[in-house]
């Protein structure tokens, strides 16, 4: 056991402490996995990670995500958070203004400059319609009727989610979902706000499976639903995403397409700087 550096950081909020925060350990290798997920359970964020050396030829930095129940391939708002902290910590990557992070799904490309960042999203490991059984089970716990469900598909990133459409932000913003009926599913909604709003869509993230009852703020939720909205012609290629309003939170993310690719962006600070035994 020995002093690691340690950061907790804001992700995606409009001010310090109304993001996401992601507990990041800069000093992440030499740790066993099991000692990686008891500490990820003990911090009791959405996600804790772990940075380390990169194994792939090109890479900056590779991360591990956990949850509290366990690993995940791929997350959004760990990853802006963990590039703010790795370079806050003085690193530079290989090309400046672009870091190259490693993690299980591969390499994933960040644009980053004074604490604002954008990831590109990753192509989707599942897409298409949702099959009828799914979707049944994913109403009825959100407490809704299949006719208030505009549109759905599979938005599986890495961490499984399942994305819905409904017709706007007041109904995505009313679900009082039963977490026991959602069982393992990862469901995302999505609806839009009248054009006066300062922000285009609201977004909500279920997550029981995972020990989150709703989490606050969502990069990976937020990547796939672009990939699939914007490409299906259901929403504009450049939006702002408020997620976290049922939560007390004010998060905000930012959609655009730049160079063939959609991007996830947000600003992210660091709440918590110091050092864990681990």
């Amino acid at each position: 056991m020995r002093e690691r550096w340690f950061k907790q950081v804001d992700v995606f909020g409009s001010s310090p402490y109304l993001g996401n925060p992601v507990a990041v350990l800069l000093e992440g290798q030499d740790i066993s996995e099991q000692a990686m997920q008891q500490f990820a359970r003990w911090t009791n964020l959405s996600e804790t990670t772990f940075l380390m050396p990169p194994t792939i030829a090109g890479a900056d930095y590779r991360v591990r995500i956990f949850t509290p129940n366990g690993e995940i391939p791929f997350a959004g708002h760990p990853t802006l958070g963990s590039c703010h902290a790795w370079l806050e910590a003085g690193n530079r990557p290989r090309t400046p203004g672009t870091v190259l992070q490693e993690c299980e799904i591969g390499i994933v490309t960040l644009h980053a400059n004074a604490g604002l960042a954008a990831f590109e999203a990753p192509r989707l490991r599942r897409s298409g319609p949702v099959d009828d059984a799914t979707l049944a089970q994913a109403v009825t716990a959100l407490g809704l009727r299949i006719d208030q469900v505009r549109d759905h598909a599979w938005v599986d990133n890495g961490p499984g989610w399942l994305g819905l459409l409904l017709a706007d932000a007041e109904t995505v913003l009313s679900l009082k979902p039963d977490n026991a009926a959602l069982g393992s599913l990862r469901v995302g909604v999505i609806g839009p706000y009248e054009d006066t709003s300062e922000a285009d869509f609201e977004v909500r993230a279920f997550v029981p499976a995972l020990g989150i009852a709703e989490d606050p703020v969502t990069g990976s939720l937020n990547a796939g639903l672009a990939v699939w909205l914007i490409g299906a012609g259901l929403a504009p290629d450049r939006y702002v995403v408020s997620q976290g309003t049922a939560v007390g939170r004010k998060g905000r993310v930012r959609i655009f397409q730049r160079d063939g690719g959609i991007w996830v962006g947000g600003e992210s600070v660091t709440c918590v700087d110091g050092s864990v035994r681990l």
